[in-house]
């Protein structure tokens, strides 16, 4: 069979669906609707805002990796040792230790949970996550042979689904204007595009371009400079779909707001989907949810194990001097992640929220060095290692201290400090941080090239 030089449009088309099904789980379909229905009529705002950090960053990495030769390439511009151990935890964090035991917990309440009695809820969830886990295991045998199952009909069925939704808002329309609430009463823009941050879909961008390159290469493309081209292809298709769904949904939420007024406070984006659906589709309303909900996990559960199957792997081929296969991590994921779905993941969210927190902010900085690579890096190389060494020093003191709160700690002298960063109370504490970092690292280029 004959190599080709470059994928034919269909099957662009096609990647960009697997990539858009890997990345749209249940968070990106909770959290737009959630700023719709809080921003009311400042929803455009805030809706721009929440598109850049959602779409934008993910996208900008997806991108920053791929022509950096890969992630491992990428991050091992501070330090080959780095680059593992950030590969570790990001990997972790997105994987089995939150965002795969969630996407089945989060399922089975919007799918199954309204229909079984509090008293046998632990058996329902048991069989459900046992089936979900079992079919995304299945699913992810070949993570070179996703886009058979994703981008031909799990994404552009999920996709028709939320279009559905969309059409039904469209029809009903929003009837009367919703005054801002909640953290949307004033700066909407800014607090939109803060939310975005709860994707976290640019720590997943940063490996799923692993799983990407694998289906690119199963279609014959053999050259790494097209396998990159391609997979930034997918990547922008997938930044246009997401544009478009995060507009739809946040429409979605304007007009579920103006039907039912939420609680910013205690209420989700769940919520806000639940009233819309049993309002406009009646009794089937929570049927079409669930099935929508159940759709978006697995997709993403699936590309999921892949990813962290295929990293492990590539990084631990032997463990203790045995073999341990590619199907072996992909099991050991996929049970643990199922003993977490059934048991403490509450606990588990409350101490991966700091860990993320802490993580994103190297993750963005990362990125936009790799953006400005030929500029600044390539010349003038330690700004990698000072930006990343000042702001992990800020995220990880940030993280300690959320940690702490956690489990009913204070530290006050360790809040006080991190209180006098200009834009703390922001959550961009580690900007100014990133600043004087780049500034370190050209003053020390600069001083060792003098040296030499």
């Amino acid at each position: 069979m004959p190599l080709n030089t470059q994928l034919n449009a269909r099957q662009r088309l096609v990647m960009t669906f697997t990539f858009f099904s890997m990345f749209f789980g249940a968070g990106n379909l909770i959290f737009p609707p959630f700023v719709g229905a809080q921003a009311g009529s400042a929803a455009l705002p805030a809706a721009v805002g929440f598109i850049v950090s959602a779409v934008g960053l993910p996208i900008l990495g997806v991108l920053a990796v791929t022509f950096a030769g890969g992630f491992d390439a990428l991050a091992g511009r501070v330090s080959p040792r780095f680059a593992l151990l950030l590969g570790i935890a990001i990997i972790l964090t997105i994987g089995p230790c939150f965002a795969i035991p969630r996407t089945a917990t989060t399922s089975f309440e919007m799918m199954v949970a309204p229909y079984v009695a509090s008293d046998s809820r632990w058996i329902a969830q048991l069989v459900y996550s046992l089936v979900f886990f079992t079919l995304s295991f299945l699913f992810a045998q070949h993570p070179e042979k996703l886009s058979k199952v994703l981008g031909r009909f799990m994404g552009p069925l999920l996709i028709t689904l939320i279009a559905v939704l969309f059409v039904a808002c469209l029809v009903h329309g929003i009837g009367r204007n919703v005054a801002p609430i909640g953290d949307y009463t004033s700066g909407q823009l800014a607090r939109g595009f803060l939310d975005g941050y709860q994707t976290m879909d640019l720590l997943a961008a940063l490996y799923f371009g692993i799983v990407i390159s694998a289906n690119i290469r199963a279609l014959r493309i053999d050259d790494e400079r097209q396998v990159q081209i391609e997979t930034a292809y997918a990547g922008v298709g997938t930044g246009v779909l997401l544009i478009l769904i995060y507009g739809a949904l946040s429409y979605v939420g304007v007009v579920s707001g103006a039907i039912t007024a939420i609680d910013p406070s205690g209420d989700t984006g769940a919520t806000v989907l639940t009233n819309l659906t049993q309002s406009v589709f009646g009794t089937a309303g929570t049927a079409f949810l669930g099935i929508v909900f159940v759709i978006a996990c697995l997709n993403v559960c699936t590309g999921l194990i892949c990813t962290c199957a295929t990293y492990f792997h590539t990084k631990f081929p032997t463990v203790g001097g045995r073999t341990v296969s590619y199907r072996t991590w992909q099991l050991l994921f996929t049970v643990f992640s199922f003993v977490v779905s059934n048991a403490g993941l509450s606990l588990i969210i409350k101490v991966s929220v700091p860990v993320l927190s802490a993580l994103y902010p190297i993750s963005i900085v990362l990125v936009l060095l790799a953006l400005t690579h030929r500029i600044l890096g390539a010349r003038l190389p330690r700004v990698y290692f000072w930006t990343v060494l000042l702001v992990g020093i800020v995220t990880f003191a940030g993280c300690v201290s959320s940690l702490v709160a956690v489990f009913g700690g204070s530290l006050p002298w360790l809040d006080a400090t991190l209180a006098l960063l200009p834009l703390h109370d922001a959550q961009l504490g580690w900007v100014l941080p990133a600043v004087l970092g780049i500034i370190c690292g050209v003053v020390d280029s600069l001083v060792r090239k003098q040296r030499h």
